[in-house]
């Protein structure tokens, strides 16, 4: 079975060099920022070459000298305990600067980076007199007992035509959205941020496989788009179908017997990837490759 396990962070960290790539010349982005020798990594740090610079993205306009980024998985929580450890992280990275207050307080900003919005901990801040303002959607201002501006994300809410690379790291996008996707990313010229947008399409499809396999079969979608991502989307939806599959076989062949068993388990495959909106004549290549069949064995199920 294959390795299906979701890489996040490397999605996250492609996303916001996108997210702010008007005024990437202005800024250098560190990733997975080392805070000590021991296992304590700033998931990316930010930091403005000229401290005057203006950041023409909303999720910038916060941002000073030094900015620290977390990014949560849509299965990551984010609760007060973390928000507290991202602080920490903070007043850490500020005292390990080359000498004594060389990094300022007031230069310093938090930024806490989720898919959804973090319902319980923004009712811990109502109940503890923190003050939360959002001037634009989906970024939301703490203020109150915190020792740098901090703001929390919430991708989800954010405007697709604005920010559609964060908030197509996400397990539930809208389809409106995964077309947004793909037509920004056909639209990019430099081999970069081709790099950096395919590391975010890889992740998007990769936790929405059915989702982005659907569109396969929409009449609204360019030709030329399809022809361009499918190569990539394909082998991620297939690397999802693959347990899919070996599980049904395993099913069958222990209540039905090894011979019988592994012929139930062709059928469902078939059924798997008709249900997909396979054709006849690309199920017949799969399961022929598969299971090693002959072309006659293989008329049998198709």
């Amino acid at each position: 079975m294959k390795d299906t396990k979701v890489q996040w962070h490397p999605g996250f960290v492609a996303a916001m060099n996108l997210e702010l790539a008007k005024n990437r010349d202005d800024l250098i982005f560190v990733k997975e920022y080392n805070l000590n020798t021991k296992p304590l990594e700033i998931d990316l740090l930010v930091i403005k070459k000229d401290t005057d610079a203006s950041i023409e993205n909303e999720i910038g306009e916060i941002f000073k000298g030094h900015n620290i980024l977390e990014y949560k998985s849509p299965q990551d929580h984010l609760d007060i305990d973390t928000f507290y450890k991202v602080g920490a992280y903070a007043s850490l990275y500020k005292s390990y600067g080359e000498t004594v207050d060389s990094i300022k307080a007031d230069d310093i900003t938090v930024s806490l980076v989720r898919d959804a919005k973090p319902v319980e901990l923004f009712k811990y801040f109502e109940a503890h007199q923190y003050s939360i303002t959002c001037p634009y959607r989906g970024i939301y201002y703490i203020e109150g007992a915190v020792l740098f501006p901090t703001q929390i994300i919430v991708t989800r809410e954010l405007e697709s035509d604005t920010h559609i690379w964060l908030k197509a790291l996400s397990d539930r996008i809208e389809k409106q959205d995964m077309e947004e996707l793909l037509k920004r990313i056909s639209l990019l010229t430099e081999q970069g941020d081709r790099e950096m947008a395919d590391s975010v399409l890889e992740v998007s499809a990769q936790v929405n496989w059915q989702k982005f396999y659907e569109l396969r079969g929409d009449g609204n979608m360019s030709e030329a788009l399809l022809e361009m991502f499918m190569p990539i989307v394909e082998p991620l939806v297939e690397a999802r179908i693959e347990p899919i599959i070996e599980a049904r076989i395993e099913k069958r062949v222990l209540k039905e017997g090894l011979k019988e068993g592994i012929k139930k388990g062709i059928q469902g495959t078939v059924e798997v990837l008709r249900d997909l909106g396979h054709e006849d004549a690309e199920i017949k290549k799969i399961i022929q490759k598969k299971y090693d069949l002959s072309d006659e064995d293989v008329a049998e199920y198709v």
